[in-house]
């Protein structure tokens, strides 16, 4: 079993474990007196390793929630709930209350443990990849607010988070690759030479129609995958836990993608037939209009663009086309000025601007501070 720490100082604060058995969440919840598991329904219907997760939760007396998991429910209203449940179960100081699913329900339960009697013990277990690589690691919980996205939250860590990528099998391709787009998120930022090893996995996964097999097949170089791309997060957290500066170069492309997001949920109120666009899908195309933002920044600050892959192409072409090839969007449906409208109310903006995380190139981001203007005139 590999274990990637998160420190403050000298302490570790949260451990993430990743093995292949699922019943290795049994010893890992066998300190605790008392466990109280809350569930995405999604898993507990169609997930295979559903059952073993039940039985390893049977087996310590562990009762049960389940939440419906969508941007639509992740809501405050939602967090209330859980700790209503949490109070009807009797669920005391000492409590470890434990979500499995994906990032909704990891942020959801981790915000609610987190004011249920001014903070209990949560842990995580993931079982999508995007929760695996990103949402359910670094401490962050949160839900939305008045449509925007994650308004409401705290930073608190987990106790710990237990990745098991066999759980990953039954996934949808579009949700594996909605998680893919944030582990290559990770080495965009530091690479290392992963981000090219990212690529040419998700090619032969994009590529096979058996998709299963091909995860089973291959699920250690996905494991060392997904544990490099923990490691990158795990780092920067554990210099910057609270997001006061290196933390905020995970947010590459997150800009963008909240603002795709919150337009997509508005279409999606004004008509049943609108197109729904995932978290990852977002920050898919987050990062190449982040790659053509810095583009755009470097030709206007006369810095020469780095040229990729040896034919003259600047770093939004050359994301374009390896997204392109994992099987990625790269087109976004909305106009600039409809995404400058929301943008301006990100939550990340300070005294008027913005926080943008450009990729100079990969393995190098740098934070950029624009006013939404000042964007608008540079993508124009």
């Amino acid at each position: 079993m590999e274990q990637i720490n998160i420190y403050s100082g000298k302490d570790v604060i949260s451990k993430v474990l990743i093995d292949n058995d699922v019943e290795t969440l049994a010893s890992l919840l066998e300190p605790y007196r008392k466990v109280y598991a809350v569930m995405d329904s999604a898993v507990a219907a169609d997930c295979p390793a559903a059952l073993e997760i039940a039985a390893v939760l049977n087996s310590k007396g562990a009762p049960g929630m389940l939440v419906e998991a969508s941007e639509h429910e992740k809501t405050m209203e939602t967090v209330l709930k859980i700790c209503a449940w949490l109070m009807e179960q009797g669920a005391d100081r000492d409590a470890l209350v434990l979500a499995i699913g994906g990032g909704i329900t990891t942020d959801m339960t981790g915000f609610a443990a987190s004011i249920y009697k001014r903070g209990v013990r949560f842990a995580y277990m993931p079982t999508t990849l995007l929760a695996q690589v990103d949402a359910a690691v670094g401490g962050k919980t949160g839900v939305n607010f008045d449509n925007y996205k994650n308004m409401l939250g705290i930073i608190r860590q987990p106790k710990f988070t237990f990745i098991c990528p066999s759980v990953l099998e039954s996934l949808s391709s579009r949700d594996f690759l909605s998680g893919a787009a944030e582990m290559l998120k990770s080495f965009i930022i530091e690479d290392g030479g992963w981000y090219g090893r990212a690529v040419e996995w998700l090619k032969g996964y994009s590529s096979t129609d058996a998709k299963g097999t091909y995860l089973q097949e291959n699920v250690e170089e996905l494991s060392a995958l997904i544990g490099t791309a923990v490691s990158v997060k795990a780092g920067i957290v554990s210099r910057d836990q609270f997001e006061g500066g290196e933390r905020r170069k995970l947010n590459l492309g997150h800009t963008f993608a909240h603002a795709i997001e919150t337009l997509a949920q508005r279409k999606r109120m004004e008509s049943e037939d609108a197109p729904d666009i995932t978290h990852g899908e977002a920050v898919a195309m987050g990062m190449v209009l982040a790659a053509e933002l810095s583009d755009a920044y470097r030709r206007e600050s006369g810095e020469p663009i780095v040229q990729e892959n040896g034919f003259g192409w600047g770093l939004e072409q050359r994301l374009e086309a390896d997204f392109l090839s994992c099987g990625l969007p790269i087109g976004c449906p909305f106009r600039l000025s409809l995404m400058a409208e929301v943008m301006r109310k990100d939550k990340k903006a300070e005294a008027g601007k913005v926080h943008f995380i450009l990729p100079f190139a990969v393995g190098d981001v740098r934070m950029v501070d624009m006013t939404i203007d000042e964007v608008v005139d540079l993508m124009s």
